[in-house]
């Protein structure tokens, strides 16, 4: 069986470094480091998006990240409590005609007993920003 520290029940220690875990995963732009994170039927909607498995999520991170470049996020824990936990985000990117964007958004995490997410609900809003105007100015990769 696949184990993914930190387990639920999550206490305030633990659920900071899951929280901390998927930002730093996230932050790689690796569909397939970031996918092993989830159940294989984990259940999504991201936006309008729904779909499942991690084969789908895999896609979806794919064609996310084709589309926003130079992609940094940062995650922080809003309240959690036994195997959930809710988390605010905002992430900056660019399209290839070089606008930028600042996604805002809130998720639902629901944790299986061995520490993968079985269900990710996303709601997320881009804001059109100038660059002059990121906050995550981190080396671009």
């Amino acid at each position: 069986m696949e184990i993914k520290p930190p387990l639920p029940p999550f206490t305030l220690e633990t659920a900071k470094a899951k929280v901390q875990a998927a930002e730093d995963a996230w932050n790689t732009r690796d569909p397939e480091r970031v996918a092993l994170a989830y159940t294989e039927d984990s259940e999504w909607r991201n936006r309008a998006e729904f779909f499942s498995g991690r084969a789908a999520i895999r896609e979806f991170l794919k064609r996310k990240w084709a589309k926003e470049l130079d992609y940094r996020l940062k995650k922080d824990l809003w309240c959690f409590m036994d195997n959930r936990i809710a988390v605010r985000f905002e992430y900056e990117w660019h399209d290839d005609a070089g606008f930028w964007y600042r996604a805002y958004g809130n998720e639902n995490w629901e944790f299986a007993e061995n520490g993968l997410m079985m269900r990710r609900f996303a709601s997320i809003n881009d804001v059109p920003i100038s660059e002059s105007d990121r906050k995550f100015r981190w080396e671009r990769t």
